[in-house]
């Protein structure tokens, strides 16, 4: 009888082979233009070879004032379907699946000149707070989001994944923490999350209804007046009926403690396992939930106890991108990753990408 974590489960059109997701994760390893390359192909098409059953790509900004960081993908152009589409078809052909990840910043923008958000907000200590969007700015932010995620199915995507979590923008009109706007942006939860449900229904109308959709939401924000669990129960409740296809659970912002954010150097997890249970009783969609998984059988558990139908991993793969290919072989010793956090460093200094501890 075949293991739970090496069946197949749908996500609307889109087979994956198996139960393990690669996290989207921010690959540093591109140029200023945002196109993708060799090197990101050799990344994704290794995870592919490391029988990963969903890739989500790193995050790829929908508009050049949303770039979070150095050396990331773009969605911004029609520029970028021709790069996108070779890899593709390279990760068809290993027999698994992508979604491009759709991101923007908003005020944790690059540029402190383009970072805009939800209402005045300083990124760092050593930056002047960002400028609030106009409802009208709004409404072109849908439009790019949407735009992004036609380039991403005419490339051969088998979907993509909205990013409204750590932080990012859409996570920041979620958030009070950051939302402090008296419009119909702001307030309410059901006003905060306007913005996201824009998003989604402007995508679903622009893909159709076979092209999968995914979102990647916090389960909370862990500080003051932050998105809280039950907010995320009743908006992942919304988000099915606007078409979404999938959700993927984190935690944490910028502003959190570092021992709740969303990459913590602390032992423990899986995280969020609690408010994953509400949302998959809430929910008839596939829930994948990220953070803390290291051993085949927590993995294992996780999935047969009905916490989620799919584990999703990040640095456990930039350690070992063929963990997922060994422990199917029988090899059932746990991910060798120990949350150093030395990964992250050099990919944020757009020097390189992989673990320092690799061999």
């Amino acid at each position: 009888m075949a293991n739970i974590l090496f069946t197949p489960v749908k996500i609307n059109t889109m087979t994956v082979p198996n139960r393990f997701v690669r996290s989207a994760t921010h690959e540093g390893v591109l140029g200023p233009d945002g196109l993708w390359n060799r090197r990101l192909e050799e990344i994704l098409t290794g995870l592919a070879d490391g029988e990963v059953g969903l890739i989500v790509s790193g995050h790829a900004f929908v508009a050049p004032a949303g770039r979070a960081g150095r050396n990331q993908a773009s969605a911004a152009t029609d520029a970028c379907i021709a790069p996108w589409a070779e890899t593709v078809e390279k990760i068809h052909r290993l027999e698994s699946r992508i979604v491009l990840q759709l991101a923007h910043a908003g005020g944790f923008a690059l540029d402190p000149e383009t970072a805009a958000g939800p209402s005045p907000f300083p990124a760092s200590s050593r930056r002047p707070p960002c400028r609030a969007l106009s409802s009208g700015e709004i409404g072109q932010l849908v439009e790019q989001f949407a735009e992004a995620a036609v380039r991403a199915r005419e490339a051969g995507f088998d979907g993509v994944q909205i990013h409204a979590a750590h932080g990012y923008l859409l996570s920041q009109f979620l958030s009070g923490h950051y939302n402090r706007r008296t419009d119909e942006y702001g307030g309410s939860p059901e006003n905060r999350s306007r913005f996201l449900c824009e998003v989604v229904a402007e995508i679903r109308r622009s893909v159709g209804p076979a092209f999968p959709v995914l979102v990647k939401i916090n389960s909370e924000d862990f500080v003051a007046d932050g998105f809280q669990a039950a907010d995320c129960v009743e908006l992942c409740r919304k988000l099915e009926t606007l078409g979404v296809d999938a959700i993927e659970l984190s935690g944490g912002v910028p502003a959190a403690p570092p021992e709740l954010g969303s990459v913590r150097a602390v032992n423990g997890g899986p995280y969020y396992v609690d408010t994953a249970c509400r949302v998959r009783s809430a929910v008839r969609i596939p829930v994948i939930l990220v953070g803390g998984f290291r051993e085949f059988f927590t993995c294992m558990e996780t999935v047969t106890k009905g916490v989620c139908d799919l584990i999703s991993l990040s640095r456990p793969l930039i350690r070992e991108p063929e963990l997922v290919l060994r422990w199917h072989t029988g090899e059932m010793a746990p991910a060798v990753c120990d949350r150093c956090n030395g990964c992250f460093r050099p990919i944020v200094a757009g020097r390189s990408f992989g673990c320092p501890r690799r061999k």
